[in-house]
């Protein structure tokens, strides 16, 4: 029987599914591309003279930037971009490793492994007791990946730099198929404990209440932050508007005439009579306003300060992208600008959707080229964090799974490896990465046993089914979410204040949620830039 296999881009045709009629439905199914959003606020627009040289803001406003809480680094909290797979993608077994109550290597049946898309001769096994050596098993990210996965492969290709410094987690947790009722979306959550930027609040991948293709959870959504969209590289230079000033002359003259209003504002300021309360309110808001004007044109005067098609870092000879990769993929521009805007510090947290992840096609070869592209834009995301000397928190969520019913596709895209038949919430996982400048984050664990519960928060049944009970994630999408938002707040040292950021959690007390935690902190509070 000769299969078709669809190529990144190509929409996704199921005789098993109605004919796609929600924007969710056409993403899902790669009908339509998932877009780039981004949070921004009312203004589009940036003029600039791109011959004008950088300005520096005067000294005595420095001190008045960091008095109105004007960052260019944000609220200082670690980088965090998640991806949202729509249509229910594999990530446990095929490509991250997921075992049973003892961890990843507690490996399942051959029959769990077939489910997940791994025929018998490529499950993963210890095959020497005694040195430890693992059969398809790869741990060059710190987490267990299988050797043959075509995320790790992604992954690897671009993380270069960021391999050493990076490790992760893996929470199994199951999830409806092909549903927008799957509050998976962390964002708001992400930034009640904390992350902010310097001109933006969040970013999200479509214009939806969550910014992304799953629903965010309900009680944790914050109106004033919701995402706005933005699709490509362009709109990404159009954020800051400084007004027209900068049309009319340079950066630096820009700089100085805004400087000179705050100046002349602040002395007549200072004669408007203090005694009522709301003076100083107001006075306080036009000082900052015209600080913060002066500031975004000395920062984002020309528009090439934003934009990723124009840092080397990204593209380029020495980027991540090449020149014709960048502009051949828009999978690839999107994510460049998100993280451009996360990892700088220019917003707080982030979501990339991609899209057509519904890939149970009857080969395995579909599936196989969308899992490198995921893979190819996290690893580049890792990749930008390591060339600024940044940490980052990576976070890849999918709604539902798939599974195999044990037929191969041994056509070269397909490498003998199990067809996806189907969807299966039940094979379904979620896991986080994270990058560490210093070093790579060290699990929480004094034996390598202990550390291996840690790496794995939760489990599956030996036949590569989600343990329902091993964890309070592992059937309820809305206590994953809080597990993440958890676990991101732990790498700042802030797991203590989770109770009281998120009282009503379901996640149980403090010992419950130790356990549910997988790293030391890389951070005391905040990021102390430069690194």
């Amino acid at each position: 029987m000769t299969r078709k296999t669809y190529l990144p881009n190509e929409p996704l045709f199921h005789r098993d599914h109605a004919r796609p009629s929600t924007r969710r439905e056409f993403v899902a199914q790669g009908f339509q591309a998932g877009l780039g959003t981004l949070l921004g606020g009312s203004v589009f627009s940036l003029f600039a003279n791109p011959r004008a040289a950088h300005a520096a803001l005067s000294s005595d406003l420095l001190s008045i930037r960091n008095s109105c809480g004007i960052s260019t680094q944000g609220a200082g909290k670690i980088p965090f971009i998640c991806f949202d797979l729509a249509g229910g993608a594999n990530i446990a077994g095929s490509n991250v490793l997921v075992g049973q109550r003892g961890g990843q290597l507690d490996f399942l049946s051959t029959s769990g492994y077939s489910k997940q898309g791994l025929p018998g001769d490529m499950s993963p096994s210890i095959t020497n007791p005694q040195t430890g050596t693992n059969d398809f098993v790869n741990n060059d990210f710190g987490l267990g990946f299988h050797a043959n996965s075509a995320m790790l492969a992604g992954i690897s290709e671009k993380a270069v730099m960021a391999a050493a410094g990076t490790n992760g987690a893996v929470i199994p947790a199951r999830s409806e198929n092909d549903t927008s009722n799957n509050p998976h979306n962390p964002m708001y959550g992400i930034n009640r404990a904390g992350a902010n930027g310097s001109l933006l609040a969040l970013i999200g991948s479509r214009s939806s209440e969550s910014g992304g293709n799953s629903m965010a959870p309900a009680s944790l959504i914050n109106p004033e932050v919701r995402p706005t969209k933005v699709d490509r590289p362009t709109d990404v230079t159009g954020l800051v508007d400084v007004g027209d000033l900068v049309g009319l002359l340079s950066q630096s003259d820009t700089v100085a005439v805004m400087e000179s209003i705050y100046r002349i504002s602040e002395a007549k300021l200072g004669r408007v009579n203090t005694a009522i309360s709301a003076d100083d309110v107001i006075k306080d808001l036009v000082r900052c306003g015209y600080v913060k004007s002066a500031d975004l044109a000395d920062r984002f005067g020309v528009p090439s300060q934003l934009d990723p098609a124009s840092d080397p870092d990204i593209v380029g000879a020495s980027g991540i992208f090449s020149v014709d990769e960048f502009n051949g993929d828009s999978e690839f521009r999107k994510t460049a600008s998100v993280m451009k805007l996360v990892a700088n510090g220019f917003s707080g947290a982030g979501t990339v959707t991609l899209g057509g992840y519904d890939y149970h096609t009857g080969d395995r070869a579909t599936g196989e080229l969308r899992d490198l592209r995921a893979g190819r834009c996290i690893g580049a995301c890792l990749e930008y964090a390591a060339k600024l000397g940044t940490p980052m928190m990576v976070y890849v969520y999918s709604d539902g799974s798939v599974f195999s019913n044990g037929m191969t596709d041994d056509s070269v895209n397909g490498g003998g490896k199990g067809v996806w038949t189907g969807d299966n919430q039940q094979t379904a996982s979620s896991f986080f990465l994270v990058y560490n400048p210093g070093s790579a984050p060290v699990l929480i664990g004094a034996t390598p046993e202990a550390q291996a519960m840690h790496q794995q928060l939760g489990y599956m049944r030996a036949s590569g089914d989600v343990e329902t009970a091993s964890s309070p994630a592992a059937n309820n999408v809305n206590l994953l979410v809080e597990t993440v938002v958890l676990n991101y707040m732990a790498l700042h040292g802030e797991q203590g204040q989770f109770g009281a950021l998120f009282p009503n959690t379901g996640l149980g007390n403090s010992t419950l949620q130790d356990q549910l935690t997988a790293f030391q902190p890389i951070v005391n509070s905040t990021v102390q830039f430069p690194v």
